[in-house]
């Protein structure tokens, strides 16, 4: 067992799942649209007002936090439609949160703790979104692995009454992954922002019958978090992308506008910007990663670490002496009891896939492990921490 001690981390920002979380949103959708969820109801948002519209429309735009919309949109679509600010879950991922868009379940019920995350059942540490083990290989299907039965989670499309969509990028809509979330739901697929927005259009000015019928839509809009990864979420790239989703959906509520329709926007996380010299790399540091039985798991602002038997003390040891400045030690039974991952109903797996002990790097630090087949790169813009910047993101409102 890891020793406990203070961390300066847990007394930062915490996901809320009590009413000003994702989950919460989630619970309200659900319920809006004539499901059953335990979760609590989103607190700033009646579950009335989702209900009274005919569709009620989903927007994820990933990577937007709350706090830098703030910073670089003050006057525009999004916040002026700002109806409050939720949290993220945690990790604060888009490996731990879409899940929770796509099932309404918090980390802690769903089991997928981070883009690494450890499967004891398939004895390895798997890429949980592309579905391939970390050493590489083929994704789920092909592997022989039923990912309905291995997540063993129930879609949104399979908790609620009416009609469901899902509008997602082409080069990901049929992965593994996706059809494992899809439930009964439908699924669009577009290319490009402008197509998200036409395609979406296009079901809700379906003729006849399904034109009034009650529908859900989840959207999902990818590219703002890979420009902030590559370039930084402060480069003229990301701030001219922002620019771009505003004036789409100013139009999209414009073609919209006889539909009888809510949308909410809403995001998976935030990003925190780095330097080179915010990293931790584990090969600058041969005695840590020897104590080490699998390699780090969830992300580089939130690492998992399995210990080698006999190795706890001696670990700790290591991260109070040498990196006491640089990242907090916090043991993962801990993480869990404090309801970090979520409250309620627990996967059955939880404990195997969050490890020992993780590591939750100071500032704007990440800590990276590379195998040796990998090839290193930098990220500029990342997540997965415990800030605001990437657990803080908007809830705005717009209706047709």
């Amino acid at each position: 067992m890891v020793n406990s001690q203070p961390p300066t981390a847990l007394a930062m920002a915490r996901p809320d799942y009590d009413g000003g979380g994702i989950v919460n949103l989630m619970s309200s959708i659900i319920q809006a649209r004539g499901g059953r969820s335990d979760a609590p109801s989103l607190r700033d948002l009646p579950t009335e007002e989702m209900a009274q519209a005919t569709n009620l429309i989903l927007l994820v735009i990933d990577g937007l936090g709350a706090d830098w919309l703030d910073r670089q949109s003050p006057d525009g679509i999004l916040s002026r439609a700002r109806r409050t600010t939720l949290t993220s879950v945690f990790p604060s991922t888009t490996a731990a949160a879409i899940p929770t868009f796509l099932t309404g379940e918090a980390p802690s019920a769903h089991g997928l703790t981070g883009w690494h995350t450890y499967f004891g059942e398939l004895g390895c540490v798997m890429t949980v979104l592309p579905g391939t083990p970390r050493f590489g290989g083929v994704p789920y299907r092909k592997a022989g692995i039923d990912p309905i039965k291995l997540f063993g989670t129930t879609p949104i499309a399979d908790r609620i009454a009416t009609r469901s969509i899902l509008v997602s990028p082409a080069h990901i809509a049929r992965s593994d992954f996706n059809r494992a979330h899809l439930g009964r739901g439908d699924l669009v697929t577009f290319k490009g922002l402008r197509d998200m927005f036409v395609r979406t259009a296009g079901v809700l000015h379906g003729w006849g019958r399904r034109r009034r019928e009650p529908k859900y839509l989840y959207l999902y809009w990818p590219r703002l978090d890979a420009i902030g990864h590559e370039l930084g979420m402060e480069s003229p790239a990301a701030l001219a992308h922002l620019r771009e989703i505003e004036q789409e959906i100013a139009a999209f509520m414009h073609e919209i506008a006889d539909t009888d329709s809510l949308m909410l926007v809403s995001a998976d996380h935030g990003q925190v910007d780095t330097q080179p010299s915010d990293t931790i790399d584990l090969t600058d540091h041969p005695e840590l990663e020897n104590h080490l039985l699998l390699p780090l798991c969830g992300e580089p602002r939130a690492a998992f670490c399995y210990l080698r038997s006999g190795r706890a003390d001696a670990f700790h040891d290591y991260c109070r002496d040498v990196l006491a400045d640089r990242v907090d030690l916090v043991p993962s039974e801990q993480l869990v009891a404090e309801g970090f991952f979520g409250a309620g109903r627990r996967h059955a797996r939880l404990m195997e896939r969050v490890g020992d002990a993780c590591l939750l790097p100071k500032g704007n630090g990440v800590i990276r492990q590379w195998l040796p087949f990998e090839q290193p790169h930098r990220q500029i813009g990342v997540h997965g921490g415990l800030t605001d910047a990437e657990l803080r993101v908007p809830l705005c409102l717009l209706r047709a």
